[in-house]
């Protein structure tokens, strides 16, 4: 089944808001310009082995472009506008791409990269494309043909090993199975309205609008995280009864908005992931939604969007776990032997699942690398409780080797932002003649608070941590390097200070 048709099949014809983005707007309205899209790229002859890159901020344009381009059995690749004009040549054209939809204020950049013979339509050029065109210019009643539910239906692009981005092949089947487990887990109904911030170009927010609109919910898009109080009122102002985001979202509404003091009356749950959200935050989530439901929750773009959850019941009683695999996932935390993993051991967490990936596009090796014996590699390393319950401990890659010490970064982070002064925190290692790495902490503080130095810092650390986990180094910056996703980008950090050392 093509992933759209199942998106839409009970919902194509309501009159009901799906959106709210400055207006509301309705599924029927949605679903018809969907098929316009999917008109446009049929009257083109595009077919599933066609890829078309789509540069939009959220949107119902983007919307309307995402579910358009896979209703015709073409593949949708979402790309961030922000990133180089470089990286969008690279996708463009190991994809061979001929068509891209993109917000008028991004085309000037994609047309500086791409050659002449690509076409790109705009909101307003898509509109009058099909205004334009006679009865026989396109079909309104487009279906893809010969469509499998394994074949791709979204690439998205995630930074690789090496300088140059991994395609991760999602395919239908993929996308429709981590929908319905999504739904199942966090009982979604027609009655549930999330606020978004999270970028539909990446996982986590495009598994909102999958879901949503599955179930015949509606969302309200917000872009303007850069205000983070506005975040706020619109969850109130809109009725709505969730919200997402990854750990810095929460942290900075935490910390920088009148949260603590609003209630929030409609809040059904939230949901966070994409990376560990200090306990001293989920402590404080706790004690403001106290009656609402918050999921902890793991995944990858590999894994379609979702791998595990904590239930809400448990989030006290297992604080810091990610819980255990979503409906229909098996996870598991391996030894380096492939073997299950006893209680307070370390190992990498692997998943098996249909909403595993199809692979890497046009890369066996790196494909060969994370796919398995039948799992997902995801190179997180992990312990489990007596109960089998996930603790994430780092990624791999991470892990600093201190004086023959293996220490977690997080570990750390979870002390320093204990400060209620300080907003977020980033820990790394660092070159060091004796030790081969030494601990350094990124730390933003709350409106430039001059109390905290270096030396309260690692006061502070030392009556919590081992003397070898007490950072040598401390850094203060206004913000930590993020993308678009509100992920603090770790690699730029650590660039930024081979770059000082000259190692």
């Amino acid at each position: 089944m093509i992933f759209t048709d199942y998106v839409f099949e009970f919902s194509s014809k309501l009159e009901k808001t799906a959106v709210i983005d400055k207006r509301e707007i309705s599924y029927k309205e949605v679903y018809n310009d969907i098929k316009n899209i999917a008109s446009i790229l049929k009257y083109k002859k595009f077919s599933k082995k066609d890829s078309v890159l789509l540069v939009s901020e959220n949107s119902c344009f983007s919307i309307q472009c995402y579910f358009g381009i896979m209703k015709n059995g073409s593949v949708c690749i979402p790309v961030n506008p922000s990133v180089s004009s470089e990286e969008i040549k690279y996708i463009a054209d190991i994809l061979n791409i001929k068509l891209v939809f993109a917000q008028k204020k991004y085309k000037k950049k994609i047309e500086e990269v791409l050659s002449k013979e690509v076409e790109i339509y705009t909101e307003n050029e898509v509109y009058d494309f099909i205004s334009s065109c006679d009865n026989n210019c396109y079909d309104n009643e487009v279906k893809a043909e010969s469509i499998s539910g394994n074949d791709t239906a979204v690439m998205i692009f995630t930074s690789g090993s090496t300088s140059k981005p991994k395609g991760v092949m999602l395919t239908h089947n993929n996308l429709i199975h981590n929908t319905d487990s999504i739904i199942k887990y966090l009982s979604l109904t027609e009655e549930d309205r999330v606020e978004v911030v999270l970028p539909f170009y990446y996982c986590y927010g495009t598994s909102l609008l999958h879901t949503h609109f599955r179930v015949g919910g509606s969302l309200v898009l917000n872009n303007r995280f850069m205000f983070p109080q506005t975040v706020i009122e619109d969850i109130n102002k809109y009725k709505c009864t969730s919200f997402a985001g990854v750990p810095s979202t929460y942290q900075i509404l935490l910390r920088m908005t009148n949260m603590k003091d609003t209630k929030f009356p409609s809040l059904r749950y939230i949901t966070q992931a994409g990376g560990k959200l200090a306990n001293t935050f989920i402590k404080d989530l706790k004690g403001i939604l106290k009656s609402t439901d918050i999921y902890i929750m793991y995944g990858q773009t590999e894994a379609t969007a979702r791998l595990s959850y904590l239930p809400p019941h448990l989030i006290e009683e297992k604080i810091g776990s990610i819980g255990k695999g979503i409906p229909g996932t098996e996870l598991k935390v391996l030894n380096k032997e492939g073997l299950p993993v006893k209680t307070g051991e370390i190992g990498e967490v692997v998943a098996k699942g249909k909403n595993i990936m199809k692979g890497y596009f046009n890369s066996k090796e790196e494909t060969d690398a994370v796919l398995k014996n039948g799992y997902l590699y995801t190179g997180d390393l992990a312990t489990v409780d007596k109960d089998e319950y996930i603790y994430i401990v780092s990624r791999e890659k991470n892990i600093i080797k201190s004086g023959g010490n293996r220490t977690s970064p997080k570990e750390i982070e979870d002390v320093i932002v204990q400060i209620p002064q300080v907003v977020e925190c980033a820990v790394i290692g660092v070159y060091d003649d004796i030790l081969g790495e030494a601990v350094k902490a990124f730390v933003v503080l709350k409106d430039n608070n001059t109390n905290i130095d270096a030396k309260f810092i690692k006061s502070f650390c030392k009556e919590r941590l081992a003397s070898y986990k007490v950072p040598q180094h401390i850094e203060f910056l206004k913000g930590l390097p993020k993308n678009s996703s509100g992920k603090v980008l770790i690699q730029k950090l650590k660039e930024m200070e081979k770059n000082k050392s000259g190692k």
